[in-house]
C-alpha cells in the first residue's frame, strides 16, 4: 500500500483552506513533518472552518471511514469444566498433555508454544522465559521470529504440580530422542531442542496444537472453545481467584494493563462486584 504524499492532499484542498492558519488552527505547513495521520487530525480539527465559512466544502466529505474490526466473544471453561479437562487429560499421550496444561497455566499463545526450546525452561527455578515464537511455517519450513515487543519477552513463574509434570516429560523426551538420533540428527541442523518436536527435531507445525484439540475435545465430549481460548481461561480464572489485572497483563505478555481490562472486562467486572459483596459482609458482621 502507498502512502498518498502531503503535496497530493494538499492540492486536493480548497485554496481557502490555507486560512485555518488565520483562524487558529493547525498550521499546514507542519503536516510534511507530522505525516498523513496529522494531516487528518489538522482536518478533523478544523471541522468547524466550513461552518465558519473558511471553506467552501469539508475535504473529508468523501471520505470513508475504515471499518471497525468486529469482536469476538471470548470463550472459556468455568472451574468445573477446567477440573473435566485435566481429568480427561489424563489419557491423553503425555507430550499433548504437557501442551495443553502449559497453555492453560501460562497463557502462552500458541506460536510461543510451538518454538519453546528446553534452554528457555528453568525446571530449577521454576521459571518459562518468553524469548521467541513460531507463528507461521514459510514454504514449509518453521520461521522463528523473537518477539516483537518488550512485553511479549517475559518470564512466567509455574506452580510445583506444572513444574513436576515438564520433569517427567523432559525424561521422556530425551528417551525419545535418543531412539530416533539418526533421524534427529539428520533433521535438525542447528541443534534447537523444541519443547514440542516432531521425530527429526522440528518443530511441530504451526496447526497441530488445533488439530489435536479439536480431535480431543470431539472424543471426550467436551464443550468446543478454540485452542487460543485455554489462554484466556487462564486469564479468567486468576482473575476469579483476585489476582490483580497488571500481574496477569505481564504473564500474558500485553501491551500495557489497559489490553488486559479492556479484553477480560467482563470477568473484572464480575470480580469486582464479588469484592463488592465481601465489603458488604465485612461491613454487617461490624455491627
Amino acid at each position: 500500500m502507498k502512502f498518498i504524499s502531503a503535496e497530493f492532499m494538499l492540492a486536493t484542498l480548497n485554496p481557502s483552506s490555507k486560512c485555518f492558519d488565520e483562524h487558529g488552527g493547525i498550521q499546514m505547513a507542519s503536516i510534511r513533518k507530522r505525516g498523513t495521520n496529522s494531516y487528518l487530525l489538522t482536518v478533523e480539527l478544523g471541522y468547524d472552518a466550513q461552518g465558519k465559512r473558511v471553506i467552501k466544502d469539508n475535504p473529508m466529505n468523501g471520505v470513508k471511514k475504515p471499518k471497525e474490526k468486529a469482536t469476538r466473544e471470548i470463550e472459556v471453561y468455568d472451574e468445573h469444566e477446567v477440573q473435566q479437562l485435566t481429568n480427561a487429560l489424563e489419557k491423553e499421550p503425555l507430550r499433548f498433555k504437557v501442551l495443553v496444561m502449559l497453555a492453560l497455566i501460562t497463557g502462552m499463545r500458541r506460536g510461543e508454544l510451538v518454538g519453546l526450546e528446553w534452554k528457555h525452561v528453568d525446571l530449577n527455578e521454576g521459571i518459562i522465559h518468553i524469548k521467541q515464537s513460531i507463528p507461521i511455517a514459510a514454504d514449509g519450513v518453521p520461521v522463528i521470529k523473537t518477539s516483537k515487543t518488550k512485553n511479549s519477552v517475559r518470564q512466567i513463574s509455574l506452580p510445583a504440580s506444572m513444574v513436576d509434570l515438564l520433569k517427567k516429560y523432559r525424561v521422556h523426551y530425551l528417551q525419545e530422542k535418543m531412539k530416533l538420533l539418526d533421524r534427529w540428527d539428520e533433521g535438525n541442523e542447528e541443534k534447537r531442542e523444541f519443547v514440542f518436536s516432531n521425530p527429526d527435531g522440528k518443530p511441530i507445525y504451526f496447526s497441530r496444537p488445533t488439530k489435536w484439540w479439536i480431535a480431543f475435545l470431539e472424543k471426550n465430549n467436551l464443550r468446543k472453545i478454540r485452542f487460543h481460548d485455554l489462554r484466556h481461561t487462564s486469564a479468567t480464572l486468576l482473575i476469579n481467584q483476585g489476582v490483580h489485572a497488571k500481574i496477569i497483563s505481564v504473564r500474558l505478555g500485553h501491551a500495557d494493563i489497559s489490553t488486559t481490562m479492556n479484553v477480560y472486562r467482563h470477568a473484572l467486572w464480575s470480580a469486582d462486584k464479588i469484592a463488592a459483596e465481601k465489603f458488604d459482609h465485612l461491613l454487617k458482621n461490624s455491627n
